[in-house]
């Protein structure tokens, strides 16, 4: 059974709050770098700072960030994001959101690798439960949608179509 939150998304992203970061917070952490000795392109004119920073929440960030022109951080680039509850989030951020290739570690041992946009799963990717089972394929804003394959925890490959929580027809890969 994959763990729920109200609005039937995926659980792990429903404790992972992501808290903005003010200038005035940071003013004694920054050290710019100019985007092309980070990433060797150019993906703005903004000046990209690494940080390493505590919110009042007591969750981390350590990362790249850049300033909005309204003097607020945003993390943008390649970050780690740790909540105290054991929540890390390793990866990819554009406007101070998880999006593009990443992995979140949830404490409850469930992980997923691949690809995030708007702090959501969306794209290609795997959802490893926390049994041992394992989703591959793709997901649409947190949810199995499409092609995919499900691998129980007997170690079955279950290959389909897979619709939410609907996978009319599967097929099981048989190893020969």
């Amino acid at each position: 059974e994959v763990p729920r939150r109200p609005g039937n998304r995926v659980a792990p992203c429903a404790e992972f709050a992501l808290p903005s970061l003010s200038a005035i917070e940071l003013a004694a952490q920054e050290e710019p770098q100019s985007q092309e000795s980070i990433c060797n392109t150019p993906l703005s004119t903004a000046e990209v700072y690494k940080i390493n920073f505590i919110f009042p929440n007591g969750d981390k960030y350590d990362g790249d960030c850049t300033r909005t022109s309204s003097g607020i951080f945003e993390r943008n680039g390649i970050g780690i994001h740790t909540t105290p509850n054991g929540i890390v989030y390793t990866g990819s951020w554009k406007d101070d959101k998880m999006n593009g290739f990443g992995r979140l570690e949830h404490f409850s041992g469930a992980v997923y690798e691949g690809h995030f946009k708007d702090n959501m799963f969306h794209g290609l990717g795997t959802y490893t439960f926390p049994n041992g089972a394992k989703y591959t394929g793709n997901f649409n804003e947190n949810r199995v949608e499409g092609e995919g394959q499900y691998t129980d925890i007997q170690g079955l490959e279950w290959c389909g179509n897979f619709h939410f929580t609907a996978a009319p027809g599967l097929k099981l890969k048989l190893h020969m």
